[in-house]
């Protein structure tokens, strides 16, 4: 029996993952709140590995290395992600990581997370890792889509659209629920789209 994989990711309801200027948004698009930030800790409790592409994994390890313990980049759910021991895809990254139980993975990501998915006892997580999980879709590698919708339009400002180079997939909505009576949690089985 195969491992689970989850591609689990952020977006604006126009579909980007990030933003620039002029954005002003804050972490979270300035809408986290207490529901959200409790389930996402929940999300992270059961036993799992996480899997990285290397640019996401810079940018968390940039952001956790410049922030304080107040931070809010710093909220239990990425505490106890960032416990989760993780395996980081890259041919450019060199060890060591700086991540508390990280191994470096240098050979192709969809190669790598085929046999990761076969040797894991546990689900496996990925979170961001944009360009990784578009190709990891179009390998039909992805079990579940969990699509955190954050309610803003960052048209001027959106920077990293979530879905660019995803291709055409069928999605199949597995759980729906709304988090702080604003954010939606979308959790879909994607495969790939061929002709009816």
């Amino acid at each position: 029996m195969t491992a689970s994989y989850t591609w689990d990711v952020f977006a604006s309801l126009d579909g980007y993952g990030s933003y620039g200027p002029p954005g002003d948004w804050g972490g979270y698009w300035g809408k986290q709140g207490p529901e959200l930030l409790e389930h996402r800790l929940a999300s992270f409790g059961p036993e799992q590995r996480m899997v990285f592409g290397a640019t996401t994994f810079r940018e968390f390890v940039g952001m956790l290395s410049g922030a304080g313990a107040e931070d809010e980049v710093r909220d239990p759910w990425v505490t106890r992600m960032v416990g989760c021991p993780a395996f980081v895809i890259s041919s450019t990254l060199t060890e060591p990581l700086d991540w508390p139980d990280a191994t470096l993975v240098t050979e192709d990501g969809v190669a790598a997370v085929a046999r990761l998915k076969e040797e894991s006892e546990v689900p496996l997580r990925s979170h961001g890792s944009l360009s990784l999980n578009w190709a990891l879709l179009a390998a039909g590698l992805v079990d579940r889509m969990q699509v955190t919708v954050y309610p803003v339009l960052t048209a001027e400002s959106g920077t990293a659209p979530v879905f660019a180079g995803a291709g055409d997939l069928d999605l199949e909505l597995l759980e729906s629920r709304t988090l702080d009576g604003r954010t939606q949690e979308l959790v879909y089985r994607p495969t790939l789209h061929g002709p009816a």
